[in-house]
């Protein structure tokens, strides 16, 4: 059985603790997708855990954790947190690198600095890693293969020469920076070459194989639905598609075998950078539910800035859900929400003078003011409750509200921040 766990909006939903619990009953968890622009959050017994570059599956000793072809590869994170993990006392991981995968070149983060520095004002709220000029690389055909770093030197030196030329004329003539050279940029990938000798695979033949033997995989999404290229609130979305029908690509696996979906959803709304946000509350009322949610406050696993906040915006997240193509919903960090008298839903947007419940284009978004329902609080801890009927009956009609506006069956609902932390129905 192939199965996703996938954002259903801007990410920060959960995900990560979602694979690393449900890791247990697999065996190959993927990353098929992004890089190290964003993070997942993980609590075990271990301890707590901001992974950005390793799949989430690498807590569990019998899992073999595949970086696929889709992801945006820094070696640099990915041996320091590779590193960080055994230093923890987590046992060595069993990982495996697509030898189709590419690699984030320390250019691509100075490109990245360098167009947040020029838009200034107008910037994107990129996190700098690299991610944009990354994938523009890709698909203009100039980026690094893992497996080019194995053939002879006279090729991997020409490529270099070649594509630093390019590099430097926008380099030196629009940032006024200083140009990039050819062997420091061939000398990096010599020790590339060596970090990732290890795990170099042929992964789409283990996972052609995987597959038909019958072994139970796992392809964890980056980010969420509303920071897809394609389908997201363009252009302040990420540089690759976030959905769980890209896992397909992104790992080399039949899309017609991934056969569940989980679509995570977050009890309210948070995002991190710029873009449209028709739910976003401000002031004191956002930092109380700030420092309340998440794994210790709603700050970014990567950045550690502090997250806009929102009500549960189900307009969106229902749209969402349907990008996803989701088979079910996981409903997290439910209990951050105990605190309130009364809780705020967005139901619709009203634009132009005109009420809608379909999520629309980032043109009319900008137009856009949320149409709340409040529901009532239910002001007690949720945190240790197993059983979805031993929920406060205000907490059960929040989420059974929520599962008939979205229309996918809530089967997952998280209430806290540990493994175990999870209501199945």
């Amino acid at each position: 059985m192939i199965r996703a766990i996938v954002g259903a909006n801007w990410g920060d939903e959960g995900k990560g603790k979602l694979t690393d619990s449900l890791a247990e009953n697999a065996d190959i968890v993927i990353r098929f997708q992004g890089g190290s622009n964003a993070g997942h959050t993980i609590l075990n017994k271990y301890g707590k855990f901001a992974m950005h570059q390793l799949p989430s599956g690498v807590f569990t000793e019998h899992i073999t954790n595949v970086i696929g072809n889709g992801v945006a590869l820094s070696v640099e994170n990915f041996k320091a947190e590779l590193d960080m993990l055994i230093e923890r006392g987590v046992p060595a991981p069993k990982i495996m690198v697509s030898d189709r995968v590419q690699i984030v070149m320390p250019y691509h983060k100075l490109l990245d600095t360098y167009e947040e520095e020029r838009l200034a004002g107008k910037s994107f709220g990129s996190t700098r890693s690299g991610i944009a000029p990354f994938y523009s690389d890709k698909y203009s055909k100039i980026g690094f293969q893992v497996n080019e770093l194995y053939e002879d030197d006279e090729y991997l030196r020409e490529k270099v020469e070649r594509v630093c030329e390019i590099k430097n004329t926008l380099i030196v003539n629009l940032y006024h920076k200083p140009a990039l050279v050819p062997d420091e940029i061939y000398a990096k990938l010599m020790e590339y070459r060596e970090i990732l000798r290890p795990y170099v695979a042929d992964t789409f033949r283990f996972l052609y194989d995987a597959n038909k033997a019958g072994k139970s995989i796992l392809l964890e999404g980056q980010l969420g639905a509303l920071k897809d290229i394609d389908f997201g609130i363009y252009p302040m979305v990420t540089s690759s598609n976030t959905i769980a029908a890209y896992g397909a690509v992104g790992a080399g696996l039949p899309s017609g075998d991934i056969t569940d979906v989980i679509a995570v959803v977050k009890a309210y709304s948070s995002a991190v950078g710029a873009g449209e946000f028709v739910s976003e509350i401000f002031g004191e009322e956002a930092q109380e539910l700030r420092e309340r949610g998440g794994d210790g406050g709603e700050y970014g696993a990567t950045t550690g800035r502090p997250r806009r906040m929102g009500w549960l915006d189900l307009v969106a997240s229902r749209y969402g859900v349907r990008v996803q193509s989701a088979t079910q919903v996981a409903f997290t960090v439910l209990d951050a929400l105990s605190y309130l008298d009364e809780i705020p839903v967005c139901v619709g947007y009203e634009i132009d003078g005109e009420v809608t419940k379909h999520f629309p284009t980032t043109a009319k978004l900008k137009r856009a003011k949320a149409v709340l329902k409040v529901l009532p609080g239910w002001k007690t801890d949720i945190r240790g409750i197993r059983k979805f009927e031993d929920l406060p009956k205000a907490c059960q009609d929040y989420v059974l509200f929520a599962e008939e506006f979205i229309g996918v069956p809530f089967k997952i609902i998280s209430n806290g921040p540990r493994r175990e932390d999870i209501i199945y129905r």
